[in-house]
């Protein structure tokens, strides 16, 4: 089949690539602009771009799609099907409209349920025991098309989402291809949403990394996973800023204020609200992460010292 296919971040590079593998014309890739990268800011394609350039695919990188010639530019190209994979922009009707098959998109959970961005990040965060990819139809609205295939993983109760992400792009891969095969052969069944079972999230940034130890065990181990590996949890330690990069669920009974860390057998516990977690990973900012056992031989603990929701 032709295909444009359209999509920015690693996740949707296995795409990309399972579409290439299975033989089909992908005529062109439509990615977002390079972006600064680092502290040097140096200007870096998208995964995506770098993975086009590489089979020599025609790359595009509009802006927007409110021009004319941008529209006239894509239908020239004559796609009998848009693929849509963590593009990061809203496609207007006169995109929909343009490709025999229609657009359909690739999207990091079992929708109705994640609209919108970070799907796969807020998953972990709010503890979900499941998760998924679904393709779908796509509409003018975010993530409101109808849906065409899904399928579900479990998630693992340690796993980070920056795990689970890798996962993900490629379970949603195959489905891909799935469905792509489906609409070949005439054979794919629409089911429209369930507005009632709707949610939506939003962007995940730096203001969710402070962690409040008053919080349960397992909500700050979800935010600890939910938050790997960026932009990481923090907490504050002798005054400075402690990126806490992985936990551990503990059966220990221990008593006493929330943020006091305990040491038992060369491990580090802290104390929550409601249980305790064990530090694994962590690091200074600044400095370079490591186990708990090094950083904290490097920085003695006193009795009854605490950690503090940082700022």
């Amino acid at each position: 089949m032709r295909i444009v296919f359209m999509g920015t971040p690693d996740f949707a590079v296995p795409c990309l690539q399972a579409l290439l593998d299975k033989g089909h014309d992908v005529c062109a890739v439509y990615t977002q602009p390079d972006k600064p990268v680092g502290r040097k800011q140096i200007l870096t394609p998208p995964p995506v771009k770098t993975l086009a350039l590489e089979h020599g695919i025609p790359v595009y990188q509009p802006t927007t799609f409110r021009d004319e010639e941008t529209v006239k530019t894509l239908s020239s190209l004559q796609p009998e099907l848009i693929a849509v994979v963590a593009y990061g922009k809203l496609l207007p009707k006169s995109v929909l409209d343009i490709p025999p098959y229609g657009c359909i998109n690739v999207h990091g959970s079992l929708l109705p349920k994640y609209r919108g961005a970070a799907p796969i990040q807020w998953a972990v965060l709010n503890g979900d025991k499941v998760t998924g990819v679904t393709t779908m139809y796509m509409g003018e609205g975010l993530d409101t098309g109808d849906m065409l295939d899904k399928a579900e993983t479990s998630i693992d109760p340690d796993e980070t989402s920056g795990e689970l992400f890798d996962r993900l792009s490629l379970l949603g891969a195959q489905l891909l291809l799935q469905t792509v095969d489906a609409l070949q052969k005439g054979d794919v069944h629409r089911t429209v949403q369930d507005e009632a079972l709707a949610t939506h999230t939003k962007k995940i940034d730096k203001s969710l990394c402070p962690i409040d130890w008053n919080g349960t065990a397992q909500h700050i181990h979800d935010q600890v996973r939910g938050l790997s590996p960026w932009p990481t949890a923090t907490t504050t330690f002798r005054g400075k800023t402690l990126k806490i990069h992985k936990t551990a669920r503990c059966g220990e009974a221990f008593s006493g204020t929330a943020g006091t860390i305990l040491v038992q057998n060369g491990r580090y516990f802290v104390l929550c609200g409601e249980g305790a977690l064990e530090l694994l990973e962590v690091q200074y900012a600044g400095s370079k992460r490591m186990s708990a056992g090094d950083f904290f031989r490097g920085h003695p603990v006193t009795p009854g010292e605490t950690l503090e929701a940082s700022v």
